[in-house]
């Protein structure tokens, strides 16, 4: 039986590559972005190739309440999501001060609390049925605090460490909750976070990779998913635990400095 998957975030990068795999595994999908334009072409797409139908929902998910209008307008449509997949997020480099508070509270809005009322509504009913998936779209930013994107930084923690709390909660379901934690990925993030110039994002990897490994994660319930690390990016998380904290922040600040 096909599978509908409710992607946010679904109009470009990690999350229009997640929308294109699911419809080559034959499943149904709801996108969901801010342009509208980029999901009616992504949903011609997908219809096209692979036979399945696509539903496509315009919202702003930095705007409070607009993820209760998502559900509302899903169960209008009389369809049953079975994979939600909550990828939607933007980043902002800067100092914490001296950023934009209106544009950093959106940015806690849509990373944070958009992505916690989705999975609010939509778990009791996989929890009724007994079944589903949760792919949350985190990052290794969420491994250590981020100097000059400090909010960024934080969000990211908050959705390991929700997604990991409510994964444990279900140990006795079955319904999985993943976290995709990504390093520097070819998107408009670097762009949009004004980190496409600092040594961050020197070298990144393809989307599809990421979402690929994200989506087999998924599949396979898996509970933490790091995908696409250069070498020298792996070596620093293992070294976590070992480096102290004022050491650590340093090399992060230096690393987003233009």
């Amino acid at each position: 039986m096909s599978k509908t998957a409710l992607i946010t975030g679904a109009s470009s990068g990690i999350g229009k590559e997640l929308a294109r795999i699911h419809a080559e595994n034959g499943g149904n999908l709801i996108i969901v972005a801010r342009r509208g334009e980029n999901l009616i072409e992504l949903k011609n797409e997908l219809e096209k190739k692979h036979n399945i139908q696509v539903a496509t929902l315009i919202k702003d998910l930095s705007i409070v309440g607009s993820a209760k209008e998502i559900y509302e307008e899903v169960k209008a449509l009389n369809i049953q999501v079975d994979y939600l997949m909550n990828n939607a997020g933007f980043g902002l480099r800067g100092k914490f001060q001296e950023l934009d508070w209106a544009r950093q509270q959106q940015m806690i809005n849509l990373n944070m609390v958009s992505l916690t009322e989705l999975m609010y509504l939509f778990l009791p009913e996989m929890i009724g049925r007994n079944e589903g998936k949760i792919l949350n779209v985190s990052s290794t930013a969420a491994f250590f605090p981020g100097p000059l994107q400090a909010i960024y930084y934080a969000t990211k923690s908050y959705v390991n460490f929700l997604s990991n709390a409510v994964s444990e909660e279900l140990h006795d379901t079955n319904i999985s909750i993943s976290t995709l934690m990504p390093g520097a990925t070819e998107t408009e993030f670097a762009k949009t976070a004004d980190m496409d110039k600092t040594s961050m994002f020197a070298k990144t990897v393809s989307a599809r990779s990421v979402a690929q490994a994200g989506y087999d994660g998924m599949l396979d319930g898996k509970l933490n998913i790091i995908s696409g690390l250069t070498f020298s990016q792996k070596t620093m998380v293992s070294m976590i635990p070992f480096i102290p904290k004022k050491v650590m922040l340093k090399q992060v600040r230096q690393m987003q400095e233009v």
